[in-house]
């Protein structure tokens, strides 16, 4: 069929022009798009193309419209009707049937060489409803990586992917893909309503697909930008979405129905930090599951913390800027390979927590970076936007489809990885609109103060949403301030006047810092800075704390856990295993970055990760090696093994100092008691000389103390001075008790001692 050509008068039956009665001849009638919706459908700056394409009721019948670049011919096929469109140039094609209502229809495009016979885009209602354009509008859908993104679905009983994005300030919105030979021109999106969201199903596409989204700018420029909410990326540096449908079974039931049954803050909480690319270079995820679960179990770890997980461009920041946010990275297999490593760990009785990185973002011009033209997941404000230490964009928490945006992101890790805590990278950063900034590169708060109230309510809203979805997950704040209230619940108020932020636990750098600068010193220095290592009980109980020896502390000229200890090997071995032991027993939960645990004397570094060769039993210091690796395995195994360690963390009256002030014996010991009272000595003399009899006071009421671990000891490496006999108590008072016990004090050597 041919429509009439535009210009022409429509004809009657004997070829004359048709005559309204009374009135000159009626308009002729073009199906053609008009000059101005031709244009804006040619510049992808269309905000409404189902009003164009497709097929619409016109005057005396259906018009049929189609945007087809580079068809020679379109075709409509419906029922037994074939009828061919007329070519408008530019790849639009149109034609006017003589039918009274819209027909099930079907397109046959024919292009140089092949002819393809498809459904038509333009004839699908939208995929997104009501209630999710008014919950996207509110900032509060709690699972928007399901409106948003890419989705292989059935829509009205057609299979195809549905593609939505958030770009407000677009003039247009297209798809561009593998599948359309990356020109979006024949898929522009419409935008729906008033909520900066485009949407277009596309009949026919599925899983696999590579696309990005092709966004007109408000200058009229246009950018190629992957997708904000793609679950699936390519391999860097390549930089495509990828179009994904999981088909992964969970087998974890058993964990997760147990995870939540003791509080966190009251359960052994043992971790081991894990740059997963570098663990066993060149391993995949699944490669990583087959060995991964079998050395954390034999090393009696609780948890692993998994760094770097969400997609990211450059190796080299360990996944701290990260471009994909709702995507693994692609660099060790797919979606479903990262959820078969953590079902295994989970599995293996391995709970596992993820580096999560809300603060910042970079600047890649396919990425997030002025997304849709001008400043969206960032700051409007420039002085706000940039990031003073790391080159990135911090992002723009006050903005409520920002803040949903990064909720819904911890929310995913949860829900969809089985994810167990979230690691929380920067709240400092976050926390203070003065962070490394210089007077008058920050603007001070509503009340005149320096805190980022927009931050807090958005740090408040994640803990918030997470708990209550997902009991048994634990968030936990990598925070280096003095914040009040980092794991106070979110509606209890502080002296500030803040409400807690919701954190189950906090990083305590202030513990790490000042305990290695202790450590750091010749022992003969030592007694000069006794407080380094005891000033963290004055506010251990002021928040829930990790103590963490993470990569940060082992890289960039810091040196190596081992290293970074004085003397020669045999002291620097000996201090390792002193300090770790000491860490173990110390109020708060524990953090071993991989490496440290067989005392690896070089830094670690993402390009070739641990130096497994020193436990080859062909190396000569193999038994070094490997004697601090038993130690930390004999640490964890006591640990869980004993509730004093762990079950009154947070309760001041879980710790009770013995010695705090032998600064020159180089002595510190103090008792740690479970709920029920039961206690364990710990005693870390960190001077290189052996002491006898030296007396400690203890409770009247233990007939006997019995060594539990002694670091000391020769299958660490130790000089083998230990007690292998029971310790009973004389009666003589000492440090404030009713009895005391003598104790022969290994050189540079932690004790730990229980009821016989």
């Amino acid at each position: 069929m041919t429509p009439p050509k535009k210009g022409k008068k429509a004809a009657g039956k004997n070829g004359k022009p048709v005559k309204r009665p009374g009135g000159p001849p009626a308009p002729a009638f073009s199906p053609a798009p008009d000059a101005a919706d031709r244009e804006r459908l040619l510049h992808g700056t269309h905000h409404d193309p189902h009003s164009v394409l497709g097929a619409h009721q016109g005057p005396g019948g259906v018009v049929f419209r189609a945007l087809r670049p580079y068809a020679r011919s379109v075709t409509v096929v419906a029922g037994g009707l074939r009828a061919e469109l007329h070519d408008d140039g530019d790849g639009f094609f149109s034609g006017l049937l003589p039918l009274t209502e819209v027909p099930a229809y079907r397109l046959l495009v024919e292009y140089e060489g092949t002819t393809l016979e498809t459904e038509d885009a333009y004839r699908f209602l939208p995929t997104l409803g009501e209630l999710d354009l008014h919950l996207i509008g509110e900032g509060r859908h709690e699972e928007l990586w399901t409106v948003l993104g890419a989705h292989p679905t059935t829509h009205e009983d057609v299979a195809g992917t549905r593609f939505s994005v958030w770009a407000p300030n677009a003039r247009g919105v297209r798809v561009a893909g593998s599948f359309n030979f990356w020109d979006g021109t024949g898929c522009p999106m419409r935008s729906l309503g008033s909520s900066g969201v485009w949407e277009l199903f596309v009949p026919g596409v599925g899983e696999g697909e590579l696309y990005k989204f092709d966004i007109a700018r408000p200058d009229g420029s246009h950018t190629l930008r992957a997708d904000p909410l793609a679950r699936r990326t390519e391999i860097p540096p390549a930089t495509s979405s990828i179009v994904h449908a999981s088909r992964y079974a969970w087998g974890d039931e058993e964990w997760l129905a147990r995870r939540g049954g003791t509080p966190v803050h009251e359960a052994p909480f043992s971790v081991y930090e894990v740059h997963l690319a570098s663990w066993r270079p060149g391993l995949t995820y699944r490669q990583l599951a087959e060995q991964l679960p079998a050395y954390v179990s034999d090393l009696g770890f609780t948890h692993v913390e998994l760094m770097p997980v969400a997609e990211h461009p450059f190796g080299g920041s360990w996944g701290y800027q990260v471009t994909g946010f709702y995507a693994p990275t692609a660099r060790l297999g797919t979606p479903d390979d990262f959820k078969y490593l953590v079902d295994a760990l989970h599995r293996a009785g391995i709970g596992v927590l993820m580096d999560w990185v809300p603060a910042h973002f970079p600047r890649d011009e396919w990425a997030l970076a002025e997304f849709d033209g001008r400043p969206l997941y960032e700051h409007e404000d420039p002085l706000r936007a940039a990031h003073p230490d790391w080159g990135t964009l911090e992002f723009d928490f006050g903005r409520r489809e920002v803040r949903n945006f990064l909720v819904a992101n911890a929310v995913y890790w949860c829900e969809e990885f089985h994810i167990d805590g979230l690691r929380v990278d920067a709240v400092a950063s976050m926390l203070y609109l003065d962070y490394s900034r210089e007077p008058g590169q920050w603007t001070p708060n509503e009340h005149g103060g320096r805190e980022n109230l927009d931050a807090v309510a958005f740090l408040q809203e994640m803990n918030a949403t997470v708990y209550r979805r997902n009991p048994g997950v634990v968030t936990v704040a990598e925070e280096s301030t003095a914040w009040d209230g980092v794991t106070r619940a979110t509606h209890h108020r502080g002296p500030s006047g803040f409400g807690g932020l919701g954190f189950g636990l906090k990083w305590n750098m202030g513990w790490m810092h000042d305990s290695l600068q202790y450590m750091a010193h010749e022992p003969v220095h030592r007694k000069y800075h006794h407080h380094e290592m005891t000033f963290s009980m004055v506010y251990a109980y002021s928040e829930n704390y990790v103590l963490p020896i993470s990569h940060d502390e082992v890289v960039h000229g810091k040196r190596s856990l081992v290293s970074k200890m004085p003397g020669d090997w045999w002291q620097q071995r000996a201090d390792l295993r002193a300090y770790l032991a000491f860490m173990w027993a110390h109020p708060g939960k524990q953090l071993l970055f991989m490496g440290q645990e067989f005392a690896q004397g070089a830094e670690w570094s993402e390009a070739h990760g641990p130096d497994w060769w020193l436990l080859d039993s062909a190396y000569g210091a193999e038994p070094d090696h490997r004697g601090v690796r038993d130690l930390v395995r004999d640490l964890n195994t006591a640990y869980r093994a004993t509730p004093a360690l762990w079950q009154r963390d947070t309760d001041p009256a879980g710790f009770e100092w013995v010695v705090g002030d032998a600064a020159d014996d180089n002595v510190f010991a103090f008792l740690r008691r479970d709920a029920e009272g039961a206690p364990v000595l710990c005693v870390s003399h960190l001077s290189p000389v052996v002491r006898h009899d030296y007396r400690l006071g203890v409770p009247d009421d233990i007939p006997a103390w019995h060594e539990t671990l002694n670091t000391d000891a020769e299958r660490y490496g130790g000089s083998g001075v230990t007690h292998p006999d029971p310790l009973k108590p004389e009666p003589q008072p000492w440090h404030g008790r009713p009895a005391s016990v003598r104790l022969t004090l290994p050189p540079l050597a932690t004790v730990w001692l229980r009821p016989a």
